[in-house]
């Protein structure tokens, strides 16, 4: 999978905003079976992005890094392949 270094969001808990490490990523909406399409979000110089499916506010935050969020749910990975 080519996207092996871009992290992956989601918002199961309907949170407002979602605190992030970093300025590029993918937004799944909810954990799968649930997920939206997986779009690649770069917020560039901004520190904040709506995502235009589910419109989940991240907020950049430098103290975190790339892969962590707060909450810390919000980080998802793909199960392992077989």
């Amino acid at each position: 999978m080519a996207d092996h270094g871009t992290p992956h969001f989601a918002n199961d808990a309907g949170v407002s905003v979602i605190h992030i490490g970093a300025r590029e990523f993918q937004c799944i909406g909810a954990t799968p079976p649930y997920d939206h399409p997986h779009v690649f979000l770069d917020m560039g110089s901004d520190v904040e992005i709506i995502c235009p499916y589910c419109s989940t506010l991240y907020r950049f935050r430098a103290d975190l890094h790339a892969d962590q969020s707060d909450p810390a749910a919000c980080l998802w990975r793909a199960p392992a392949a077989a």
